[in-house]
């Protein structure tokens, strides 16, 4: 019987080429979520905060309603995630002067410092998942994933990518 490392190094001596479009992006993406939620342990929620992070210092979003769908996040579970960010000091919940039954989520300073360290780490840790690929590569591969995705939210929203990492992650072990 062979250990999982022997596998792997056989399989890759033989230059095999037969790999599956689903099983290429599930390995990648099943390195890049054990890379990044390792640098991301100081972020409530790992990965989720990140996001949502992100979202909050990038983008304009008017409502809670609005970044749950723009994360594809249930609206319960995503309370979770800004109740633990708030705790933590990295956003608040600012009453919107448009409308006062709403509440915008607005990242603190201490946010936004937390943002700019986590997205070197991401970047740093990204770099390393993508190591095998040359940096013009790299660069392409990035891009043209970030065209897919941004693509399919506009044609299929309702799309949750936290269960393909979900999904990836509860498969027996591939490598």
């Amino acid at each position: 019987m062979s250990t999982q490392a022997e596998t792997s190094t056989e399989w890759a001596a033989t230059g095999r080429r037969g790999a599956t479009f689903g099983w290429s992006l599930g390995m990648v993406l099943r390195h890049w979520h054990e890379c990044v939620e390792e640098v991301l342990h100081h972020i409530p929620h790992g990965s989720r905060g990140y996001h949502l992070l992100s979202v909050v210092v990038h983008e304009e979003v008017p409502t809670q309603a609005v970044l749950a769908g723009r994360l594809v996040i249930d609206r319960s579970v995503l309370t979770y995630v800004i109740d633990d960010l708030e705790a933590a000091s990295l956003i608040e919940r600012r009453r919107d002067p448009r409308d006062r039954r709403a509440h915008r989520i607005v990242a603190t300073e201490q946010g936004r410092q937390a943002l700019l360290d986590a997205e070197r780490q991401v970047g740093h840790a990204q770099d390393q998942v993508l190591r095998g690929l040359p940096a013009q590569q790299r660069a392409a591969f990035c891009a043209t994933v970030e065209q897919a995705a941004e693509a399919i939210m506009m044609t299929a929203p309702d799309t949750d990518p936290c269960a393909a990492v979900d999904g990836v992650l509860a498969q027996p072990e591939s490598r």
